[in-house]
């Protein structure tokens, strides 16, 4: 407690010292005025400045994100031209004649030089809200040693902690743990990202095995980048051995759902029996309603399917493994359909037979081997009722209409045949 008491006292003795020689003076007061002039005549530079680039740059036909980074520098022409202005100013105000000093100029020189060269380092990270919240930590800490107070305030952070035996915890410490997560995990998914667009070019892998390559190297790299983030902190990952049990406990109640669909996931991608580019068809609990469509992608946590109507379902890939699913590209993709209809008894059956196997063979899409037939398969009171089979190979194509084409052919072949559909029949029993 002495020791926060001592480190606390003395950085704010020093900073009032500083200000009392260095801020509270003449010369402070040139400088601000110099500065605020060269912010506002930058800031009218710019303005006109910006709105010109700025139209130029959307009148390109240039990539998004190249764009957005040539915005991004356009936007730094504030800063430039002030730091310009600012250093300018501060070089003549010093000159002989006037003998002022310039050293709150050098600072915020020294401020804006560090500004513009961050921003301009950061640009590689696509994500705005993570660029930002880098830069202005980099900054922070970077206007803290210039400054010079980088030092004490490090001292007083470390100051709030605990002593876990030979190992320091405290503020400092978690502020180290988070900045280098931060950096090490986006680095890490910036890695996986990128050698999974290497894999998905490989076209000596099947899609499945580029996908569970790719989730692999991902789980990989983020687990590594996560020990080597708190390892870097100074955090020895001993210590952590007493809380393993406890939070393991923690982690499998709490992620059970999710470990459940990362290793159902990884099950899946293993024995292929769904991949992407599959044609499915997944049944609701109760089996009375089907979700029929493509398999789009397989991430860690579900699978997203495309429905012909376009429509994104995103299914957890714990069901696909519990639940009932009919693969229509699994193995071989010849795919038997099923139609029913019904003719009056007055007509020949074994013509009925003959006329709707033909027509059901009309339709492009229905394949000639194995030829298409129909069965009778119930006497009821609305005559024979037939059913024809048929048979195609591009179920992604849809099912409903190619049924409704066959269903069309057989209908012209009746019309053409003068054999009549019986319309159904309603019996009504009275009691008395």
């Amino acid at each position: 407690m002495d020791i926060k008491n001592t480190t606390l006292v003395t950085l704010v003795n020093d900073v009032g010292l500083w200000m009392q020689k260095h801020v509270f003076t003449p010369d402070t007061a040139i400088q601000l005025a110099l500065i605020a002039l060269a912010f506002s005549l930058a800031s009218i530079i710019t303005r006109y400045a910006q709105n010109h680039l700025n139209d130029r740059v959307n009148a390109l036909r240039i990539p998004y994100r190249l764009t957005e980074i040539v915005h991004s520098l356009i936007r730094l022409l504030l800063p430039a031209t002030a730091l310009l202005l600012i250093f300018a100013g501060g070089e003549i105000i010093a000159l002989k004649p006037l003998g002022f000093s310039h050293g709150l100029c050098e600072v915020v020189s020294k401020l804006l030089f560090a500004w513009i060269l961050i921003r301009l380092s950061v640009q590689f990270i696509s994500n705005r809200f993570s660029r930002n919240i880098v830069a202005f930590v980099i900054w922070g800490i970077a206007a803290l040693s210039i400054f010079g107070i980088l030092e004490p305030t490090m001292a007083l952070l470390d100051s709030f902690g605990m002593d876990l035996g030979d190992f320091r915890f405290s503020v400092l410490t978690v502020i180290k743990i988070m900045m280098a997560l931060f950096i090490l995990l986006y680095g890490a998914l910036f890695l996986a990202s990128f050698i999974e667009r290497r894999i998905s070019l490989a076209a000596s892998l099947t899609p499945s095995s580029r996908v569970l390559i790719s989730k692999i190297i991902r789980v990989i790299l983020i687990v590594s980048a996560i020990l080597i983030g708190i390892t870097t902190a100074g955090v020895d990952l001993s210590l952590l051995a007493v809380f393993s049990g406890a939070v393991g406990l923690g982690l499998g109640f709490g992620l059970k759902n999710g470990m459940s669909n990362l290793f159902s996931g990884m099950m899946l991608l293993m024995d292929q029996s769904i991949k992407p580019g599959d044609i499915i068809e997944m049944f609701s609990q109760d089996g009375k309603s089907s979700t029929f469509g493509w398999v789009q992608y397989m991430g860690s946590r579900y699978t997203e399917i495309v429905t012909r109507d376009n429509k994104s379902y995103l299914i957890p890939n714990e069901q696909l493994v519990t639940q009932q699913v009919v693969n229509w590209s699994h193995g071989d993709t010849l795919v038997r359909l099923e139609v029913f209809f019904h003719v009056s008894y007055d007509t020949d059956p074994h013509m009925i037979k003959k006329i709707t196997a033909e027509a059901a063979a009309k339709p492009s899409r229905v394949v000639s081997s194995p030829a298409p037939q129909a069965h009778i398969v119930e006497y009821d009171g609305a005559g024979f009722k037939f059913a024809l089979r048929f048979w195609i190979r591009d179920a992604e194509k849809g099912v409903t209409n190619i049924k409704g084409d066959v269903l069309l052919a057989i209908w012209d072949a009746f019309k053409e045949h003068q054999i009549s559909v019986p319309p159904p029949r309603l019996y009504v029993t009275v009691e008395k």
